[in-house]
Formats: structure tokens, C-alpha cells, sequence
């Protein structure tokens, strides 16, 4: 499934955008997809596949997410079946800095918004508080519903059962030249993950030795970049498994050139076969 690149506009009078989707049919233009806002994900109804960066699980009716810019991830209505609801909450990346510059009484917010880039799920205490502020932001006039968007956050910052997601495994956060190199090499491998990716010709890509890079990759990932590959494959898998292609397909198109290879890096990843996988997957539909 292709990585695609989403465009966002604001609401007309509005620093941010609020979309409310009643069925699915209405929500899935992009599936596997980035963009450079903030986004808020809250589906009163609704159940399956979460595929966050490099995350995988399943949720239930009442998620809620933020997510960090540029962090892709699956449409939470794709495979899914009408009852569905979701409402989405979009805010560009320099919406804080915008909005209201260096205000100290907004740094718990600021820490919250950093934090988003690892993607962060809120359980049902949290999701209680924040949602009828969702719902009376659909009708809210525009100064209202900023000051509904302040209390939400507020509210995300207080939040005693929230989960990192750790979408980001490979520490992309960084910032100024490293994330730029990061990004770069993220980049490369998304273009290129169906093919054979060898360290020296990504070290040579990034000016390094091959025993530079590799102590820099390790260094700013935690993991060294087969094992990024290897991770960012098995997520790919995970994708292709949802549609009608053959295991031994799914595990080419992945960058697997050994069926057995695959099998077992996706069950030491996922923890089942692909086949079983893909059953649960059908049942979940």
C-alpha cells in the first residue's frame, strides 16, 4: 500500500479543522497516509486495525489518539463496516507557537504535543472527560471552540491513563540536522523497502562510513538499520495481509525474498503467522 501525502485546510474562520464522519464511505479517501498537523482521533463507535508509525494493535469503540506530524498511519475506517463514527481534530505544527507563542502557562501542552510524535492512546477515564467537549465543538461558534480546544488539551495533559505508542520507534523526534538526516533515511527506506537495502549504500547516502553509520543509526534509533528494515517490512506485511493477495505475494512485495524468512520474522515481530493473522483480521471485519 503506498504512502500517500495528505492536504489539510483549516476551517474557514478557524486556525485548525474539525471533521465529523457519520459512515465510512465518508472517510476513507487516504488510507496509509501523512500529513505535517497534529491530529486528534476519537470514534465513539467503531472497532478495528490501529497502525501508527510502526505500531500495530486493534481498538475498540470510544479510541482516542493524538498523533504527531509526518507520522503515518492507517485510516482508522479502513476494512471497517458501517455503524462507524469519528471525529478528528487537526491542528497545523506550529499551531501553539502561532496561536500563542511563548506563554508559560501553556508549557504542560507544549510537553504533550512533543510527546504526540511517539503517537499517545487515552484510556476510559480520559476519553469520558474529553469527549462531550468533542461532541458540543461540532456546533460551537469559532471563539468558543477554541477555548473548547484549550480545556481538551488541558484536559490530555492531566491524562493518568495515557499509552505511548512508540509509532516512532526509531526515535525520528530529533531535532535540526539529525532529523533531517533521520528523515532522509526513513524516506529512503519507505521508497525502497521492496528491494535489497544494503548498510553501505544507505551509509554512502548519508556521507558516512559504514562503521559510522552504523554506530550513528544505533546511536540516535536504538536499533540498528536491518532491524529498522525488518520492522518497517513486517509493518508493510501487516497492510498487504488485509487485502486478497497470496501469503507468498505479500511476503515478496514486502522485501522478503524467502518465504520462511518471512514467517518467521513476522511471528518473532507479531507474535502469529501471517495466516493467522490475516484470519484474525477477517473475523475482526
Amino acid at each position: 500500500m503506498k504512502l500517500q501525502f495528505e492536504t489539510i485546510q483549516p476551517l474557514a474562520g478557524s486556525s485548525f479543522t474539525l471533521l465529523h464522519t457519520t459512515n465510512v464511505e465518508g472517510s476513507q479517501h487516504v488510507l496509509w497516509h501523512y500529513h505535517p498537523e497534529y491530529e486528534l482521533v476519537y470514534i465513539p463507535y467503531g472497532r478495528g486495525r490501529r497502525h501508527i508509525g510502526q505500531h500495530h494493535s486493534q481498538y475498540e469503540d470510544g479510541e482516542l489518539v493524538f498523533i504527531g506530524p509526518h507520522v503515518p498511519h492507517l485510516s482508522f475506517s479502513y476494512g471497517r463496516q458501517n455503524p462507524y463514527e469519528q471525529i478528528v481534530l487537526q491542528l497545523p505544527a506550529d499551531w501553539l507557537a502561532t496561536a500563542f507563542g511563548q506563554l508559560p502557562e501553556l508549557e504542560p501542552i507544549k510537553q504533550l504535543f512533543h510527546r504526540a510524535q511517539q503517537g499517545l492512546s487515552f484510556g476510559a477515564q480520559t476519553r469520558a472527560r474529553v469527549a462531550p467537549l468533542l461532541q458540543q465543538m461540532l456546533t460551537q461558534p469559532a471563539f468558543p471552540r477554541l477555548l473548547s480546544v484549550l480545556q481538551l488539551f488541558q484536559h490530555l495533559t492531566q491524562a493518568p491513563d495515557v499509552e505511548v505508542l512508540h509509532a516512532d520507534r526509531g526515535g525520528l523526534g530529533q531535532q535540526g540536522k539529525e532529523k533531517d538526516r533521520l528523515s532522509f533515511i526513513y524516506r529512503y527506506v519507505q521508497e525502497h523497502y521492496a528491494e535489497p537495502i544494503e548498510v553501505s549504500e544507505v551509509a554512502e547516502l548519508a556521507h558516512l562510513t559504514v562503521p559510522a553509520f552504523c554506530r550513528y543509526f544505533k546511536k540516535m534509533t536504538g536499533q540498528t538499520l536491518t532491524a529498522f528494515v525488518q520492522d518497517y517490512r513486517i509493518s508493510q506485511a501487516c497492510l498487504l495481509l488485509l487485502e486478497d493477495r497470496p501469503i507468498t505475494e505479500v511476503s515478496f512485495a514486502s522485501g522478503f525474498n524467502n518465504l520462511s524468512h518471512f514467517n518467521k520474522t513476522f511471528r518473532r515481530l507479531i507474535g502469529q503467522s501471517p495466516t493467522a493473522y490475516r484470519q484474525q483480521q477477517q473475523k475482526i471485519n
